[in-house]
C-alpha cells in the first residue's frame, strides 16, 4: 500500500498542460487506451485497469473532496489480465465501466495524466506518489499544490469525485 495526494480537474487546454510538461522535460510514458471496470465492493473502490501500458487490479480509499486529497492505494500489476477479469466477473458485480485515452507523464515521483473520458470530456490529474513511505503527506501536498499553480488549475475546475461517480450520476 502507498500514499498518493492527487487532484483531478476539468481541462479545457490539454495542449497547454502537454507543452508545460514537455518544457519541464517530463518523462512521457505514452498514451494508454484504458478500460477501468469498477466492481461493487464493501469498502473503498476496486477497479481492474486494462490498457496497452498499464494493467492492474487497484483498490483505493479516499474522501470525495475538491482539491488535493489523500488516497491509500494498493496496486497489483497484472500480466494475465484475461484470467483475472474472468475470476472477478464470476465473483463480483460490475458497478460501472470507464473508458478513456490517457497520456502519462512523470516529473520525479509526480505522475500527470491528460485524460479524455468517454461521455465526460477532458481532464488533467496530478498524483504525488509516495511508494516507499519516505516522502510523507506534507511534501506530497506541497508538490501537488505547486503543480496546480504551475498549470494554472483553478478551484472552480477541480473535481471532487471519480470518473466512475461522474458516469453513475449521468445514468
Amino acid at each position: 500500500m502507498h500514499l498518493n495526494i492527487e487532484i483531478k480537474a476539468h481541462c479545457d487546454n490539454p495542449e497547454t498542460v502537454r507543452q508545460y510538461l514537455l518544457n519541464k522535460n517530463a518523462f512521457y510514458s505514452g498514451t494508454d487506451h484504458q478500460t477501468d471496470t469498477y466492481f461493487n465492493v464493501e469498502k473503498g473502490r476496486m477497479k481492474l485497469r486494462e490498457g496497452n501500458i498499464e494493467n492492474a487490479l487497484i483498490h483505493y480509499s479516499r474522501e470525495n473532496q475538491a482539491g488535493p486529497k489523500a488516497s491509500e492505494v494498493t496496486l497489483y500489476e497484472v500480466t494475465k489480465i484475461g484470467i483475472l477479469k474472468k475470476l472477478l466477473l464470476s465473483a463480483l458485480s460490475i458497478k460501472v465501466i470507464v473508458e478513456k485515452k490517457r497520456e502519462i507523464y512523470f516529473i520525479g515521483n509526480v505522475k500527470f495524466h491528460i485524460d479524455v473520458v468517454r461521455g465526460l470530456g477532458s481532464f488533467v490529474e496530478i498524483e504525488a506518489i509516495d511508494s516507499t513511505g519516505e516522502i510523507g503527506k506534507i511534501k506530497l501536498q506541497e508538490q501537488c499544490s505547486f503543480f496546480m499553480k504551475e498549470l494554472k488549475i483553478e478551484t472552480k475546475d477541480l473535481i471532487d469525485n471519480s470518473y466512475s461517480d461522474m458516469l453513475l450520476a449521468l445514468a
